[in-house]
């Protein structure tokens, strides 16, 4: 296991690609060869990121579906398996549509293989992810895990503009803040328990501000943004550096499209480079929800976008994540 981390750290430095920690050769982009959209975001997030031509992964759906069953998922991902090369930890889905297996998000499917202990109808407890705060560099082969984002968007050109954000963050080391939402919505304001902490032991990080507020405006150096509404009000007001995460804990801030709730889209149109939203009801367990420390603590260390936002979650089963997965803002090379 150490040579392999070896061998990922040593083919960066050789091939100089010091922007990313996250190398091209752990990533495998899984493509819709039957969507037009999807082949054409593939191609663009090959190119920007230099996605080895090898791990692009070729499949064929119907992707005019939100929610897809549990067997044509089956069929789908024993083809994602069989042409994943060793070297990939992580996968990028290259579509829109579908957001979800089941009861199940698309992203946790591709993550775990779907698994019905990652659901729950009702307020109860689901699996927790092995990967929750863990210091695994390689999760496929440790855990048996490929952290999975999506690479959607509102429409082809927000998705292109989210991988350019998300490119453009590497190793900026931005003047940034956290924004930790104290919102009126007692019910989704359940992460706020845990501001006062994060506050104490991560400012030397990054600047925390609590806002006790339901709306932030006008805010020129957003690099995280964590609230509980069910509609976030005034998004396009604030100016989202690269590399910025931003989510909503609401019920289904992860049904992408046609929901009455806020989608988590939003944010990405507004300028954010992830977010991340619950695909069927999950109460208000913090548990299936970004923890704020965890994702600010270990992005602000250096690790990845997909390492520190999937590693946030304790119980991801029915959340779904959507963002430019490989950005590293505060990125710092060790072994």
């Amino acid at each position: 296991m150490r040579i392999l981390k070896l061998f990922v750290w040593l083919s960066l430095v050789i091939a100089g690609n010091v922007s990313a920690k996250v190398a091209p050769e752990q990533v495998a982009i899984v493509v819709n060869s039957g969507d037009a959209e999807s082949r054409l975001i593939a191609g663009y997030y090959r190119e920007k990121r230099a996605i080895p031509l090898q791990n692009i992964i070729e499949i064929s759906f119907p992707g005019s579906r939100d929610v897809i069953s549990e067997k044509d998922f089956s069929h789908i991902y024993q083809q994602v398996k069989e042409q994943t090369p060793d070297t990939v930890q992580y996968y990028a889905l290259a579509w829109r549509k579908p957001y979800r297996v089941g009861c199940m998000s698309i992203t946790s499917a591709f993550a775990f293989g779907f698994d019905k202990a990652f659901c729950a109808q009702g307020c109860k407890r689901t699996r927790r992810s092995a990967y929750y705060n863990s210091d695994s560099m390689l999760p496929a082969q440790e855990l048996n895990i490929y952290p999975t984002m999506m690479l959607a968007g509102s429409s082809l050109q927000q998705v292109y503009a989210m991988i350019d954000r998300g490119v453009a963050a590497d190793n900026t080391r931005p003047r940034a803040t956290a924004y930790l939402m104290r919102t009126t919505d007692r019910a989704r304001n359940v992460r706020a328990r845990r501001y006062d902490v994060i506050e104490e032991l991560l400012s030397d990080n990054i600047r925390i501000s609590q806002v006790k507020n339901d709306v932030l405006e006008n805010k020129d150096d957003v690099m995280f943004y964590f609230t509980g509404l069910v509609k976030v009000r005034k998004l396009d007001s604030n100016t989202y550096l690269p590399g910025a995460i931003a989510d909503h804990l609401t019920s289904s801030g992860g049904r992408l499209y046609g929901g009455r709730q806020m989608s988590l889209l939003r944010w990405l149109d507004a300028g954010a480079t992830a977010s991340y939203g619950t695909v069927v009801e999950p109460c208000a367990f913090t548990q299936k929800f970004p923890n704020p420390a965890i994702v600010i603590e270990r992005y602000t260390n250096g690790e990845s976008l997909i390492e520190a936002y999937w590693k946030s979650v304790a119980w991801p089963g029915q959340g779904v994540f959507v963002g430019e997965l490989m950005a590293s803002p505060y990125m710092a090379f060790s072994k």
